[in-house]
């Protein structure tokens, strides 16, 4: 059994030279085995295991077809690839991507924040499932943890860091969300979203705004969070990232989250796009 998920958690991977993007339409069974060589050292399409049949059509698939759609770097799909896993709690998978991730040039620090940035999303515990699956991995590559902290607000200034960058990115909030809400508690839930998630989380170093906002699109895409898949469209735009960078993440996203989850973040971006 353990054999079984480590073959899986290892395919579930990826694979692409860190200094050679296959965008030119290579044909995939060689895209799948560069792709695949790059980001693990081994070989794909070996025939072994006990599922080699699966095996193949998931290599091909991941590495040799979805690689090579859009114009994302390597980086960008790995550390895509770490969050939309830490979304979905694989962590087998999430595992044998974090070292791919750091195999083509994604900082532990960048690949933590990668993790802390799901916590908004995804609550705590399974933050913490992600971010102990990803310290293994550094440990493994004799990583010093705990890493350098990256926080920028202090307890007086988180909210008006928070603010600011909620405003640049979303102006109005979520007012009218949450207005009306029992007890008036919409306005704690407000003040939670500006101090917290933008005030302590997106303020963060080591990854950028446009990095960030486009990783958490794709939390939102495994989640199927629709309504906020809308309003997190116009705040990638805000932040720098194009429709078509946009649709490229989401269909790197697609082999882990299915057709239905993908189909459905790809319709909000047509339908934004379009307006």
């Amino acid at each position: 059994m353990k054999n079984i998920i480590a073959t899986v958690a290892i395919v579930l991977a990826g694979s692409l030279p860190a200094t050679a993007q296959t965008t030119d339409n290579m044909d995939r069974i060689e895209a799948c085995k560069q792709n695949y060589r790059t980001l693990f050292g081994g070989e794909a399409l070996t025939g072994q295991g006990t599922d080699p049949e699966m095996m193949d059509i998931l290599q091909k698939f991941i590495f040799g077809e979805v690689f090579q759609t859009g114009s994302l770097s390597l980086r960008q799909r790995e550390m895509i690839t770490c969050v939309t896993l830490a979304t979905m709690q694989t962590l087998p998978q999430l595992k044998a991507h974090a070292g791919a991730a750091l195999n083509v040039g994604v900082a532990p620090e960048e690949l933590r924040e990668v993790m802390y940035l799901t916590a908004p999303f995804i609550g705590f515990p399974r933050m913490l499932n992600a971010v102990a699956t990803v310290n293994e991995v550094l440990k493994e590559r004799g990583v010093g943890l705990p890493l350098g902290k990256q926080g920028t607000v202090t307890e007086e200034t988180r909210h008006e860091t928070g603010k600011a960058i909620q405003d640049k990115l979303y102006p109005g909030g979520i007012a009218s969300v949450m207005d009306g809400v029992p007890g008036g508690m919409g306005k704690d839930v407000e003040r939670f979203l500006t101090d917290y998630l933008f005030g302590e989380i997106q303020s963060r170093g080591a990854l950028d705004l446009q990095t960030r906002e486009l990783l958490a699109y794709c939390v939102l895409a495994t989640l199927e969070a629709e309504s906020q898949l809308h309003s997190h469209y116009h705040g990638n735009i805000s932040a720098g990232n194009t429709p078509e960078t946009l649709t490229a993440a989401v269909i790197q996203c697609l082999p882990y989250i299915g057709f239905p989850a993908a189909i459905k973040a790809l319709r909000v971006i047509k339908q934004e796009h379009a307006n």
